[in-house]
């Protein structure tokens, strides 16, 4: 596998794509006491609001963006800094194994694994068990969906209070929906960068990339079956107006399925989750961006939500684009919108 990556000049794309997101070190926080620790040997870093409060504090998991490839501690400094100061909260952000040298679930695992620690030594934290948080935006929007599920069904831990998703990618069936037909050249995320990054999170290579962008790689029935939940019927008609044209079928081949069939697992892709997981789950809050392609991934999953029953706090930035929350204020460039997506987000977790 190395050995194709290197051919291809993906290993030093990568590498060099890590190096320039690397995020810059920041000084010593005032209001924060900050501290590198391992939970379960995952790397985390926490973030403690040094003012004392009345009570035990809400505690936030969050999981970092990057397409599973990309991304750091570092890299969300300044976010969860923010996010940690301005909701009063304690942040524990997971630096969990990466892709392509640590292939899916690896990063799941990481993720489920330290959400698990943290739940039974919250004391330590003084955090309230009644009121923990798992947060991610972008491919940590997938984890903390997937870890979400995993968790809505366990006795054994406090339940989480709410899941806040910021731009998520939850499905890897159908990279044309009407979202993925507007923006596919929109950056920060471009269409095939999307399946790209799902390919080397599942298999570790982008083999069979064209075949996946095509809708090949999903058997007829299947498709079928996951009708009911991946589908543009279910996206409402407003986000439909600009450029989608409807796509015939294409013909299945059943050898790309067979390397890519976890992408029907629900820790892989959450929107294919059975209802009677989803209708366990907690209070949630989605952030969609108009110009991303993961767009109709939160919707419809927004959808799948309530049709549960499960209050959703939906957040739209109609001017922005995928990425944009961590760019809130980046190397002295700041995009507004990415600092009202931000706050949404603190006001949702001074609401819980």
């Amino acid at each position: 596998q190395g050995r194709i990556l290197e051919k291809t000049g993906l290993c030093s794309q990568i590498t060099f794509g890590r190096y320039v997101r690397q995020g810059r070190k920041l000084g010593l926080d005032p209001k924060l006491f900050i501290q590198d620790l391992q939970f379960n040997k995952v790397p985390v870093r926490v973030y403690q609001p040094k003012a004392t409060s009345d009570g035990p504090k809400r505690g936030i998991l969050f999981f970092h963006g990057g397409g599973w490839v990309f991304g750091s501690l570092d890299t969300y400094e300044k976010v969860c800094r923010y996010l940690s100061r301005e909701s009063d909260s304690v942040v524990v952000s997971v630096q969990y194994r990466l892709a392509p040298e640590h292939k899916y679930p690896a990063a799941y695992e990481d993720c489920l694994s330290a959400t698990q620690h943290f739940l039974q030594h919250l004391q330590h934290y003084a955090v309230d068990p009644a009121r923990v948080t798992v947060c991610g935006d972008s491919a940590g929007g997938n984890l903390a969906a997937a870890v979400s599920q995993t968790l809505a069904g366990r006795s054994d831990l406090p339940r989480l209070r709410a899941q806040i998703l910021i731009y998520p990618g939850l499905q890897a069936l159908d990279f044309n929906l009407p979202s993925y037909q507007q923006n596919r050249g929109v950056p920060l995320l471009f269409r095939e960068r999307a399946a790209f990054f799902a390919l080397l999170y599942l298999k570790g290579d982008a083999l069979h990339m064209q075949e996946v962008l095509e809708g090949s790689h999903i058997p007829p029935d299947m498709r079928l079956k996951y009708r009911k939940w991946v589908s543009p019927d279910n996206i409402p008609e407003e986000f439909k107006v600009r450029g989608v044209k409807p796509l015939g079928p294409t013909d299945f081949i059943a050898e790309v399925y067979e390397t890519v069939k976890r992408f029907c697992e629900p820790n892989l892709c959450p929107l294919l989750a059975e209802d009677s997981v989803v209708h366990q789950l907690p209070e949630s809050f989605i952030l969609t961006c108009e110009y991303d392609v993961l767009r109709d991934d939160g919707l419809l999953y927004k959808k799948r939500l309530e049709d549960n029953g499960v209050p959703v706090t939906w957040y739209h930035l109609e001017d922005g684009f995928h990425g944009i929350i961590s760019l809130y204020d980046y190397c002295g460039v700041s995009f507004p919108s990415g600092k009202r997506g931000l706050d949404s987000v603190v006001n949702f977790l001074k609401s819980l």
